[in-house]
């Protein structure tokens, strides 16, 4: 892999993490507007844009690369749909986190996929941790109660946003680890509308179990293609063309971008008060990605 090619492939990834860490402001800032919009207006719009803008992208791929184009069997849709259905619940648990807590402190808790994600693979693919791995692990843990201000906040912590959060993490820890193992000869735009297909079916019941009111259509004009964009088409697509670039340590270490870009926009955004114990806090889930992804072993 050129040089070129590796700083392409980080900014591609780069940008892909900043998409995403300004969805969780847009969704907040649609609560707090003022037609109230729910959960599920909010997940419903976001996917349904999201799998016509992916279904756009699909097309204008087989047009212009027909040959090169491996196509999708029935087995790779369904495993892949399988799959999407962790993306959905993913998307419901963090809403709902961001719903009764600060952005802030619920990107935290999202990012808890770091631990969650070495328990996974140890379990699963029955590979135990290395030493480098469980330091990673403490410095989250301990990030963690920093950024989330457990110890000097004088608010009572939400223990409901909170749940939700943790459900997430667990939800997106399913979704990388399926991802990464499924119909990896097709083509990264072919996987995401597939997954978005499957995640779609659980939202659709999600919508239809909580929305018990009519549902308000504005949803598709003031939020739905934002949170399309930084939520379902911009930064998977950009994602899945980086990291092959990167590498999947290097990639995971610029992925964790979406962290201060998170906290940032819902200081300036939101004007959540974001304290300077919460930065440190930050900056070691940040150091604790690194540390998991960089070989310290000496090249002979």
């Amino acid at each position: 892999m050129s040089k070129n090619e590796i700083i392409k492939g980080v900014f591609l990834v780069g940008l892909g993490a900043t998409s995403y860490g300004m969805l969780a402001t847009i969704v907040k800032l649609a609560y707090q507007s003022t037609e109230k919009f729910t959960t599920a207006e909010v997940i419903s719009a976001q996917f349904i844009y999201g799998i016509l803008g992916m279904l756009i992208i699909n097309l204008y791929q087989k047009a212009t690369k027909k040959e090169s184009v491996v196509k999708a069997t029935p087995k790779n849709i369904k495993n892949l749909m399988l799959a999407g259905t962790s993306l959905g619940a993913t998307s419901i648990f963090y809403y709902l986190c961001v719903k009764h807590i600060n952005v802030s402190i619920a990107i935290v808790l999202l990012m808890q996929t770091v631990w969650m994600g070495v328990l996974a693979e140890w379990f699963l693919d029955k590979k135990a941790p290395s030493k480098q791995k469980i330091l990673a692990v403490f410095v989250v843990l301990i990030g963690t109660v920093l950024a989330t201000n457990l110890l000097f906040s004088k608010i009572e912590f939400n223990w409901t946003g909170f749940m939700w959060g943790i459900l997430a993490a667990a939800s997106f820890t399913t979704t990388m680890f399926t991802a990464n193992k499924i119909a990896l000869g097709v083509s990264s735009v072919q996987r995401s509308l597939y997954m978005l297909f499957g995640g779609a079916i659980i939202v659709l019941f999600f919508a239809l179990y909580t929305q018990t009111d009519a549902f308000n259509l504005e949803i598709f004009g003031k939020y739905g293609i934002l949170l399309a964009l930084f939520g379902t088409i911009i930064p998977p697509v950009l994602m899945n063309s980086g990291f092959p670039k990167t590498g999947l340590g290097l990639g995971s270490i610029v992925s964790s971008l979406e962290l201060p870009v998170s906290v940032s926009m819902a200081f300036f955004l939101l004007n959540e008060e974001v304290v300077l114990t919460q930065w440190l806090g930050i900056l070691l889930i940040i150091a604790a990605i690194v540390i998991m992804n960089i070989n310290f072993k000496k090249t002979k």
